[in-house]
């Protein structure tokens, strides 16, 4: 492909905590201009099957991708895997193991909402997950999706939740309150270290990449991750400053990784983007064909 072929390598879909199908998201990043894309929803490729046949019919590279969510020094912090080969088993099994760990935050968020006074039920968040963010719309996902759907509720689901009760004004200010690191229904259980998540990468045949490392707010913390093995950073991200990309860009040359590009859509929950749109941030394809090896 040519050089001015792009591809946006994070983007999140109804499979996790994204707002589209894995079909409408491929059809917009056609429609953004891109020639591929990675689907990386977080602890599963249940949405890469739909993505895939979508993007062949309208000839958009879909790649296999996976966002893992580990910890370290009592941060979250997530992995993303490139190329992985969604067919190996025990991979397959380590993400369902994974998401776990997902279901038990999920509880633990509801019950330390529950202890201010904040009610939220299962069925709030599983209708949340199951229409179109803001809508008030019929259920979107199909029946036999249900069970992903119980394994995969994030946290802008219930961000979602806390808006239409009335609870918080915007997805926002829910994050800010209550959902993100310090706030007051926050918990972080137990999860895998960044070194556990490039192993289990690797041996799934994928390219391990740190994203979004402005998030975490501490960039020893980020070169520690480099330490673990990791193939890239996406240095350039929808909540990134341009000083924090040509940092983090500048860290990925130091020590000869991949610089990545990513918007990480999730789509509009409530009238409100989380994050980027497709193809904010996007990377010339010549250098996904590098990425890849």
């Amino acid at each position: 492909m040519a050089e001015m072929e792009q591809a946006d390598l994070h983007m999140h879909t109804t499979a996790s905590d994204g707002v589209h199908p894995p079909r409408d998201v491929v059809r917009m990043a056609k429609e953004a201009g891109l020639a591929a894309i990675a689907v990386t929803d977080h602890d599963t490729i249940a949405g890469l099957a739909e993505a895939r046949a979508e993007g062949a019919k309208l000839g958009i590279a879909v790649v296999a991708g996976v966002e893992i969510s580990t910890s370290l020094s009592g941060k979250d912090i997530h992995v993303l895997g490139y190329f992985v080969d969604d067919r190996d088993e025990t991979f397959r099994k380590r993400l369902a193991g994974h998401r776990e760990t997902r279901a038990v935050r999920n509880r633990l968020m509801l019950e330390k909402l529950g202890e201010l006074g904040i009610r939220i039920g299962t069925d709030e968040l599983l209708r949340a997950a199951s229409r179109p963010a803001g809508t008030g719309g019929p259920a979107e996902n199909r029946a036999e999706d249900a069970d992903v759907v119980l394994r995969s509720i994030g946290r802008p689901h219930i961000a979602q939740v806390l808006v239409e009760k009335g609870i918080v004004s915007s997805v926002r200010e829910a994050f800010e309150r209550y959902l993100r690191e310090g706030g007051a229904a926050y918990v972080a259980p137990p999860r895998i270290a960044p070194g556990e998540a490039v192993r289990w990468i690797r041996e799934a045949g994928g390219k391990a990449v740190l994203a979004h490392p402005g998030l975490y707010g501490d960039d020893d913390l980020v070169i520690r991750i480099v330490s673990e093995g990791i193939d890239g950073i996406e240095a350039y991200h929808s909540e990134h400053t341009p000083e924090q990309e040509a940092r983090y860009a500048a860290i990925a040359r130091r020590f000869g990784l991949a610089v990545t590009a990513g918007s990480d859509f999730h789509g509009v929950r409530n009238g409100e983007l989380l994050h980027g749109r497709i193809g904010d941030r996007r990377m010339p394809f010549s250098a996904l064909e590098r990425l890849k090896g």
